[in-house]
């Protein structure tokens, strides 16, 4: 049975953002393959990550929050692919929930205003790399027109064993 829909703003993210955004992802390197990180962050080793992620420009970041109490749900991210000045017309895309957001909407939410933003941009194309089995990232990223393009195999070690990563992209 699927679960309840969440009423959800997307903003874009700020400097207040910080603490919130750093304990979800702390939940994901400490309990999941879902990032290949394997030491949690402090909010101030997190700041240089927020800072890349300015309101305008191709790499941003997109933060859910409900409506009435704010509390964040999750955020979206673009980023650069690659270092090299060739990919600057490609980034890569991401999305981490608050564990009791999942199910919910709040990724589709946040990836709608994500790539609606990123229209404006000039961008070619948009990467997402999914470690491996992680079936509700697959059907979201499905969802907003990603294609497999293919996985690398046993690249990632965490948790005492090998990871997969399925790389998709989309055009944009």
């Amino acid at each position: 049975m699927p679960s309840e829909r969440t009423e959800v703003q997307v903003r874009p993210g700020v400097e207040g953002d910080l603490v919130a955004l750093t304990d979800i992802y702390n939940h994901y390197v400490r309990e999941t393959p879902i990032t290949f990180d394997t030491l949690i962050f402090t909010p101030e080793e997190r700041r240089p990550w927020l800072l890349s992620h300015p309101e305008d420009g191709p790499h941003l970041l997109k933060v859910a929050v409900t409506p009435e109490s704010q509390e964040i749900l999750g955020y979206a991210t673009s980023s650069a692919f690659r270092p090299k000045p060739a990919y600057a017309t490609s980034v890569e895309v991401t999305v981490y929930l608050a564990p009791h957001a999942t199910g919910r909407g709040v990724g589709a939410h946040l990836y709608r205003s994500l790539f609606e933003s990123l229209a404006e941009e000039g961008l070619h194309r948009a990467y997402a790399g999914i470690a491996q089995p992680n079936e509700a990232s697959v059907r979201l990223h499905e969802r907003f027109g990603f294609r497999h393009v293919g996985t690398y195999r046993e690249v990632g070690f965490k948790f005492g064993r090998y990871w997969d990563v399925a790389w998709y992209e989309k055009e944009l």
